[in-house]
């Protein structure tokens, strides 16, 4: 089918569209929902750092709970992200000097700004992506790996990390490319990563079912306290979800039911209307969710109109 359509209603007119792939499976694995192209590549983004803390935890990363999580994420920079970031890099002996990802300032507003006020600027462990680097260095200080190189794409780690995203996703990465962070971008399908995040969800132990116990028991140490992502974990117990750039979403539930959802122009203001129409197309929903079906279109600070799925 053609794909999933949420469109921008100003004043009662539709002045924009955003077209989104969705795949979505029940339990069992099989499609329910299934709009546009999603056995063709997509790039997941931050929705691969889950796979990626899953080939670390399978070499020796000692991470647990909150910190897990932050390895998996894509973090506010608020501050108890800031100061598990250190925590990760102490572990191994390390302080901040030691990562590679950019210099940024918190995603999060109020943090943002706490940090221009006191005259600080931009640094690499505010960067959104500083939970991920510093579990890969962990990683590498406990094998003896070399530390410098740590994002080249022929270092252990990575090759490391290339085999279990091939393993989960059932699929042979097609083209590697250079995340926003730095690291390699591994580009598969929209069903492979399904497929993988199903392979989380319902594990019955080892580092995959860790993965996504820490990830759903600490929901705002993945991503921020009020990040659309938290609402949803916290809304429905058992509920995985991790987002990337440019309008990427998966999710899977303790039963297997799963989907991702890909806005192909990359529109933020598109995904969390698409995700919710395919938790919904799953049978899953909340009161919650509501809040996130649509969201309101603003003009003179009132309200004229919403961002929204096009009704069938």
């Amino acid at each position: 089918m053609p794909e999933l359509v949420v469109e921008v209603v100003r004043s009662g007119f539709v002045e924009c569209v955003h077209r989104v792939r969705v795949h979505v499976v029940d339990a069992q694995g099989e499609p329910v929902m299934v709009r546009g192209d999603t056995a063709a590549l997509a790039s997941p983004r931050s929705a691969m750092k889950p796979l990626q803390a899953l080939a670390m935890l399978r070499h020796g990363l000692p991470l647990t709970g909150e910190l897990l999580a932050l390895a998996c994420s894509s973090h506010c920079g608020e501050a108890f992200h800031v100061d598990g970031v250190r925590k990760i890099l102490a572990s191994a002996g390390l302080d901040e000097s030691a990562l590679r990802c950019p210099p940024d300032l918190p995603y999060d507003e109020e943090s943002r700004l706490r940090v221009i006020r006191s005259g600080g600027t931009a640094e690499r462990i505010y960067m959104n992506c500083s939970g991920k680097h510093a579990a890969m260095l962990a990683t590498c200080a406990v094998n003896g790996w070399p530390l410098d190189s740590y994002l080249h794409p022929g270092h252990p780690l990575q090759r490391a990390i290339r085999a279990a995203v091939e393993e989960l996703t059932g699929e042979r990465i097609a083209a590697t490319g250079v995340d926003g962070c730095g690291a390699p971008l591994l580009f598969v399908s929209m069903t492979g990563v399904v497929r993988a995040y199903r392979r989380l969800v319902l594990a019955e132990g080892g580092p995959e079912r860790r993965i996504a116990d820490a990830m759903r028991a600490h929901p705002e140490w993945t991503t921020g306290t009020a990040r659309p992502e938290t609402v949803l974990m916290r809304a429905i117990p058992g509920l995985l979800v991790k987002s990337g750039a440019e309008g990427f979403v998966v999710w899977a539930y303790s039963d297997g039911r799963a989907g991702a959802v890909k806005v192909e122009d990359g529109g933020e203001r598109a995904r969390m209307p698409a995700t919710v129409a395919a938790l919904r197309a799953a049978g899953l929903d909340a009161p919650e969710l509501a809040g996130l079906a649509t969201a309101p279109l603003f003009g003179g600070g009132e309200p004229v109109g919403e961002v929204r799925v096009r009704p069938a």
